[in-house]
């Protein structure tokens, strides 16, 4: 789990570098949530991801 800013819902997954396009296993997050005040993610192994709030 990720902590961040209360007041943003929503996420949206802007790059990931473990995507098939990029040669990675595909493993990414489509609608991120926040849960528990926090951010739940998967998180793919050897790789980047960023986020921007939704």
């Amino acid at each position: 789990r990720l902590g961040i800013p209360e007041d943003i819902p929503a996420w949206h997954e802007v790059l990931n570098t473990d995507t098939a396009r990029y040669g990675g296993s595909d493993v990414h997050n489509p609608h991120p949530r926040v849960h528990d005040g926090g951010l739940r993610l998967t998180l793919p192994p050897l790789a980047t991801i960023w986020l921007r709030p939704a």
